[in-house]
């Protein structure tokens, strides 16, 4: 039987603590960032156009130059339908309109050119609050029309 034993100092104690945590905390902060969708959305300054495409860029998605429209609005001091119900949607991809209430928000629609088995009729939708992105969705209409999260969906 072999029995090790050393004498560590307080400060060096400290030391290797600040290192474990400084580890545990990037640790961390590699996992949510790999979680996709809002969940990094903060690291983003949406302040032009050209920061908006290359977020949705990012997504995966690839739009036209210009949005075909651009709205603005203030969201209500509470949340109540429609609001409630797209906030689910907005939920399951990291995002939470809630953080926003009482607050000026811009709608910009872009047109999708690359969504998977619809060359056309494709639209993304970014909510940008105080600069940064705040909800999103990917919109098609008509009879067969659908409204998804920002999230790529993975072909086949």
């Amino acid at each position: 039987m072999l029995i090790w034993t050393a004498r560590v100092s307080k400060k060096t104690k400290a030391v290797v603590a600040v290192i474990l945590a400084g580890i545990l905390a990037a640790a961390v902060l590699l996992l949510v960032g790999r979680s996709g969708g809002g969940q990094d959305a903060a690291a983003w300054q949406l302040t032009g156009n050209a920061d908006r495409i290359a977020y949705l860029e990012s997504m995966g998605w690839q739009v036209e130059e210009e949005p075909v429209e651009t709205l603005q609005f203030l969201l209500p001091e509470k949340l109540e339908e429609p609001y409630l119900t797209y906030n689910e949607l907005q939920d399951s991809q990291g995002f939470d309109l809630s953080a926003c209430c009482g607050k000026q928000v811009a709608r910009y629609t872009y047109t999708v050119t690359n969504y998977p088995g619809r060359p056309e009729g494709v639209q993304a939708n970014l909510y940008v609050c105080e600069g940064q992105p705040v909800a999103g969705d990917i919109l098609c209409a008509g009879a067969d029309g659908f409204q998804d999260t920002l999230v790529y969906p993975e072909q086949d």
